[in-house]
């Protein structure tokens, strides 16, 4: 059987690809590339006939796992839960360590994104906090702290 040999990215659907896109820039990552997807390949591997999605990768500074965004252009994108909170199934977040994460909080608050709750603190090793980005995407920010 194969086995995983790594993460390469974790891809999430928006409508909104430059808010998005800008709320992980914000962040601290980077864009790889931007494309257009539509063909066989596409339709064979979503399961969707006449797809187009126009995407933008995000990597961090050191490179590792990616975000991928995907906004689709056909067919029409469907709603999610964009006050889903972490009880209801399915990919919750995703999670990035940060190096400050008061000054992460401030600048996403500027920005007009607040916490889903508050700030925890885990064993004196790791604060973390939830924010609501766009489109309702919770996205997990810790800091070692031990």
């Amino acid at each position: 059987m194969g086995r995983v040999r790594r993460l390469d990215h974790v891809g999430i659907t928006v409508a909104d690809l430059a808010a998005a896109t800008a709320f992980f820039v914000g962040l601290g990552l980077e864009v790889e590339g931007r494309m257009v997807m539509e063909g066989e390949f596409v339709d064979t591997v979503i399961g969707i006939p006449g797809s187009r999605s126009e995407i933008v990768m995000l990597r961090p500074p050191d490179g590792g796992a990616g975000v991928e965004l995907s906004s689709f252009v056909r067919p029409a994108h469907e709603p999610g839960s964009p006050g889903a909170m972490s009880t209801e199934l399915g990919l919750r977040n995703v999670a990035f360590e940060v190096d400050d994460l008061p000054a992460a909080v401030e600048r996403l608050a500027a920005d007009g994104y607040s916490l889903v709750g508050g700030v925890g603190e885990y064993e004196n090793v790791w604060r973390m906090v939830y924010v609501r980005g766009p489109e309702g995407i919770i996205v997990a920010l810790a800091q070692r702290t031990g």
